[in-house]
């Protein structure tokens, strides 16, 4: 029997072995060399020796700190003022550099800011940049993962039906998924383009009332258009991982709650979504994991802009590792993507725990 046994686990290694070999070649390996990376200051093409530098690209990163600055006052102690009555404040740089306790502040930059009263809040960061990128990146997570998920989940729900034709609709919807992100990005492009369809579309629902806008262009709506183009592009695929998952559902419990006198909602909340349960999950990492390696969108609709509103950490990765040849920063911000994925997905995991 132990004899089988060793056999059997021999096998099952032996066929493992071309996929685990994949894995730790392209990904185990390529992550540990980002981070011996990270903790150097290696550059694309330099004469200058690679040298080690700790966590100083972490910290370069990393540093952010809140300043209390104080209104700008004249030789007679009042507040000075603008044209429109608010209060003047000095510089950030001015107000470190002439600040004793704030010099340890005097590279950073201002991130944004809030009032307490007269006294603004300042929040600096030695690489705003970077901590643009992550903000953009969560709130692109935050919008694109439910609202995809909920969405795919009613296409699903709309095409588990025997009738005739339901292949139709169901290619029609998974046509996007097909269709390159880049072609994709390039054709909604223009569909936001100052004269572009949808422009023309609002123009005319509105009866010439909508001015049209350059969607890309605004910081205000660039980051929600992209989300936008996102969710649709990507509905489909994860239309049919909910459909496979309504398939596996046995008709008779159906049946049974046709029987009960079940209503829709309470067939959906009794009989649906328990047999959707694995099935959930998975689209909610998948959704999460596509969401967070967002990069193809922002780097042929925006390029990061306008004023970083739309630049993510994959596109400052390789934005700094490619196009500024700072090999040691683009890991460095690599390696945080990681264990931020990484982080999130085990909370995740935890959550959706068999209880």
């Amino acid at each position: 029997m132990a004899s089988k046994l060793v056999t059997s686990n021999r096998a099952g290694w032996t066929f493992a072995f071309p996929g685990v070999s994949l894995l730790t070649l392209f990904i185990v390996v390529p992550f540990f060399f980002a981070f011996f990376l990270s903790l150097t200051n290696q550059r694309l093409i330099s004469p200058n020796p690679t040298e080690f530098v700790g966590l100083d690209n972490y910290r370069d990163l990393l540093s952010i700190s809140v300043l209390s600055i104080e209104p700008e006052v004249d030789d007679a102690g009042v507040v000075l003022r603008d044209a429109d009555g608010n209060p003047k404040y000095p510089r950030v740089r001015t107000f470190t550099r002439n600040n004793p306790d704030y010099k340890q502040y005097a590279g950073m930059r201002e991130w944004f800011r809030w009032h307490s009263g007269e006294t603004a809040k300042v929040i600096v960061a030695t690489d705003v940049v970077f901590w643009n990128s992550l903000r953009n990146t969560l709130m692109f997570v935050v919008v694109v993962a439910p609202i995809q998920d909920a969405l795919a989940l009613g296409l699903a729900l709309l095409i588990n039906q025997r009738l005739r034709g339901i292949n139709v609709y169901r290619a029609i919807y998974f046509m996007p998924v097909v269709v390159s992100i880049v072609v994709v990005s390039l054709l909604w492009r223009f569909l936001y383009a100052e004269d572009g369809l949808l422009n023309s579309i609002l123009g005319a629902l509105s009866f010439g009332l909508f001015e049209g806008r350059d969607w890309l262009g605004s910081p205000d709506t660039a980051l929600g258009a992209i989300e936008a183009m996102s969710i649709w592009q990507a509905v489909g695929f994860h239309m049919v991982i909910w459909l496979s998952g309504l398939q596996t559902i046995p008709p008779t419990l159906y049946e049974v709650s046709r029987i009960e006198g079940a209503s829709k909602w309470q067939t959906f909340r009794y009989v649906t979504w328990p047999g959707l349960r694995n099935t959930a999950i998975l689209v909610l990492i998948v959704i999460t994991m596509q969401a967070f390696a967002l990069f193809a969108q922002i780097d042929v609709m925006t390029n990061g802009g306008p004023l970083d509103s739309t630049t993510t950490l994959v596109f400052q990765a390789v934005e700094r590792g490619y196009a500024k040849q700072d090999i040691s920063g683009g890991s460095a911000i690599s390696v945080i993507l990681f264990l931020l994925v990484l982080t999130i997905s085990l909370v995740q995991r935890y959550l959706t725990r068999e209880k």
